[in-house]
């Protein structure tokens, strides 16, 4: 019998979640180098090398990849020879190791699980509960599959049951563009078929976290339909053009993984998860002897690379004015320096319900970009944890009123914005910017100063006001509304559509 005692998962846990939050898997960075080294898009590849530079940033300075340090979802095999020494049950020490992995002093990871989800919305602090699946195996070990799962992804699942007819690959290749770019392409897309619909949502989310392998099996040729699919939806997902970050480009997924289960005669479950730029899991056993010990990756897999952008117009936002936004164009590059604004959903619902009473706002719009961020707190020196973009959709709800009634110039953000926010920003000559998803360490590097401002029980969503030197964006709807969002993949589905290559069982 193996003891596992309830310290050692703690504890492991809890490690885990720290290393994962500064480290990528090194399968995932080198299929993120090689996509950075065959990607023919300037836009695409100026986002990959921000991704990779933020990602040996983290690796060397130990913090995190992200700003969204992610909700927890814990995979545990559970030996039926195993015996516990502890007074806590097994998800009590899991959300122990959670509670104690997002409040390390040295590297504070950011709280993003809320409790009473359609009511108060109350932030738990410490990013407990985590999401927890249990199987009894054979065996007298714990197996443990950590992942810290980013919220933009998360929201671009989707779920089908397919009539048994239907084909998978339409429905995915029908849903991909509908994602958008708020799941921060490239990544991994995790498909389940089969089961019930629960069933095929859990397939999905353990698929994404398997290794990345699409090269070898390129290489070797598919050995049975599963593959096949896998082959299949790899090639034909790129040829759609979304490319990094929906700007356009020749990779939009890194890999396709698939898992089945026996369903129902009537029915053809099917769902798909992405996971971002921002990937992060890791699995580790206990056999009784110790809390899991988490090995560094080799530095020599992150490529090393300089961040410097070409043919970036600089922008000073303190002096900004309509006239000059008139020459932005969609797709150009910008380095932003002086003040902004920052705010995310929570602040625009408490600034939309001020106006509808008529009470006057806490902060002055008038003439200022805002950005869409909830940063990490900072550690030691820092002015800013990391401090990456949030999905600019979700707040186009309120773009209008935004700029009709606050005098706001701008927004920035992550992702494509939807028809009734382009109208806005067409009809006040405004414009929405994108910073590069998946690369926060980086942009909190350009960020000199950060003072709060309004709603403080907002934490990390409240209003602050950052200071900032040469922060790079592009241009993702301009005055005149276009979109790069829109034109981007447009532009190059045909060069990836004419890189696909037949699909072969052998």
């Amino acid at each position: 019998m193996t003891v596992i005692k309830q310290e050692d998962l703690i504890g492991s846990v809890a490690d885990a979640l720290q290393f994962i939050s500064y480290y990528h898997p090194p399968d995932f960075i080198r299929a993120m180098a090689e996509a950075y080294g065959k990607e023919e898009s300037p836009a695409a590849r100026a986002a990959l090398q921000q991704v990779l530079v933020n990602s040996r940033m983290c690796a060397l300075g130990k913090r995190p990849i992200c700003q969204d340090t992610g909700i927890v979802i814990v995979f545990l095999e559970v030996g039926m020879d195993v015996l516990w020494e502890g007074d806590m049950g097994v998800e009590d020490m899991v959300n122990e190791g959670v509670r104690r992995g997002f409040t390390h002093p040295d590297n504070l990871l950011r709280g993003s699980v809320l409790a009473d989800p359609d009511g108060a919305r109350t932030n738990t602090g410490d990013n407990t509960p985590a999401v927890i699946h249990t199987r009894l195996v054979p065996g007298d070990k714990l197996g443990v599959e950590v992942a810290a799962k980013g919220g933009g992804s998360e929201a671009k699942a989707k779920f089908d049951v397919l009539n048994p007819s239907d084909s998978v690959v339409d429905w995915i290749l029908s849903v991909v563009p509908a994602m958008g770019a708020g799941w921060c392409p490239p990544g991994v897309l995790g498909v389940g078929i089969g089961g019930t619909p629960e069933k095929a949502m859990l397939l999905a989310k353990e698929a994404m976290m398997e290794p990345i392998d699409i090269h070898e099996l390129r290489a070797r040729g598919a050995a049975n339909r599963s593959e096949a699919l896998r082959l299949e939806l790899y090639e034909k997902v790129n040829a759609l053009g979304v490319g990094a970050q929906g700007l356009g480009g020749l990779t939009t997924v890194l890999d396709v993984k698939v898992r089945e289960y026996p369903t129902h005669a009537a029915n053809k479950p099917v769902a798909v998860i992405p996971n971002c730029t921002a990937t992060r899991h890791l699995h580790f056993t206990l056999d009784g002897s110790g809390p899991a010990r988490f090995e560094p990756p080799d530095l020599a897999d992150w490529p090393d690379i300089g961040f410097e952008l070409e043919e970036a117009r600089r922008v000073d936002l303190d002096t900004l004015t309509r006239e000059e936004m008139r020459h932005w164009r969609a797709g150009d590059t910008l380095l932003l320096t002086g003040s902004m604004l920052t705010g995310r959903d929570a602040a625009h619902k408490k600034i939309a319900d001020l106006l509808d009473r008529g009470e006057e706002l806490p902060v002055d719009f008038q003439g200022r970009f805002i950005y869409y961020v909830g940063p990490v707190d900072p550690v030691r020196d820092e002015v800013v944890g990391p401090a990456g973009p949030t999905t600019a959709t979700r707040m186009d709800k309120f773009t209008r009123m935004m700029l009709e009634r606050t005098g706001l110039l701008g927004m920035i953000g992550k992702a494509e914005r939807g028809p009734e926010a382009i109208a806005a920003i067409r009809e006040h000559e405004a414009a929405s910017l994108i910073a590069v998803g998946g690369a926060a360490y980086l942009i909190s590097q350009a960020i000199t100063g950060s003072r709060l401002l309004a709603f403080p029980e907002l934490g990390m969503e409240a209003i602050r006001e950052f200071e900032v030197k040469d922060m790079p964006v592009t241009v993702a709807v301009d005055c005149r509304g276009n979109s790069v969002h829109v034109d981007g993949p447009k532009a190059w589905a045909r060069p990836a559509g004419g890189r696909i290559e037949a699909v072969t069982v052998s």
